[in-house]
């Protein structure tokens, strides 16, 4: 007579044969792995022993932090709301409204109408801004002055009656605005130059301008070549032409 116990593990066996073995493979792999961190915990720290550890940790330490800033600035290229005019608003350039400007915008980097070679821009402004048609600049430069405006500062907003003046401005996220009684019921044109852009403009005499530094991090640097010499203690010069800035 069959055995009804020996009978159901044989059939248990035959129709799913690990399932015996199960519970022995499971602890066979938990004790093969937990020796194989003690092998490695164990190699670790005799390695870290040695004096040829701190230069291999300090290897490591070195590649994690180039990889973290990597991929800090490739975050910051694409989330900065400042680095280019194009990430602000697509639609923020058009060729009218540095027209209405007077103001005219080349690429920094090699080439450029004002690269010529690979060691950067040159230019004069006079004559670069008459041959890009932008009227109403200095027609010589009797005054220059050169400087820098800080993130989040201001020059101008100011207008000159006695003089032209051409303006070359670069180095980062700027805003130009200049006086225009043609722009709908502003009175004003106004454009965003970008941190790659060398921007050239011209404010003629009896036209009001400003340069804002746009820029969280990076400093405006900017030229301005007038046809006079202006005193500015005279009223030849009005000032705080616009109040909302």
């Amino acid at each position: 007579m069959a055995n009804p116990r020996r009978t159901s593990i044989s059939l248990l066996s035959s129709s799913n044969p690990q399932s015996l073995e199960t519970p022995f493979h499971i602890q066979s792999h938990g004790r093969t792995l937990s020796l194989s961190l003690r092998f490695l915990f164990s190699f670790l720290k005799n390695f870290l022993k040695k004096p040829h550890a701190f230069p291999f940790l300090l290897s490591v330490f070195l590649l994690l932090t180039w990889i973290s800033l990597r991929i800090q600035h490739s975050s910051s290229q694409f989330s900065s709301p400042d680095s280019s005019r194009f990430e602000q608003n697509p639609d923020s350039w058009s060729k009218d409204g540095d027209l209405k400007a007077n103001l005219v915008r080349f690429k920094s980097g090699f080439p450029s109408p004002i690269s010529r070679d690979k060691r950067g821009w040159l230019l004069d402004p006079i004559s670069l801004a008459l041959d890009s048609g932008i009227p109403g600049g200095a027609v010589s430069c009797a005054s220059v002055h050169i400087g820098e405006i800080q993130p989040g500062a201001m020059r101008g907003n100011h207008r000159h009656h006695t003089c032209n003046e051409t303006f070359v401005l670069w180095g980062a996220t700027t805003k130009f605005r200049l006086e225009n009684s043609k722009v709908g019921d502003k009175g004003y044109a106004e454009v965003i130059i970008s941190a790659d852009e060398v921007a050239v403009a011209a404010s003629p005499r009896g036209t009001a301008h400003a340069l804002i530094n746009m820029d969280p991090v990076r400093t405006t640097l900017f030229l301005g070549c007038q046809d006079g010499i202006i005193n500015y203690n005279s009223s030849t010069s009005d000032f705080k032409v616009w109040k909302d800035l």
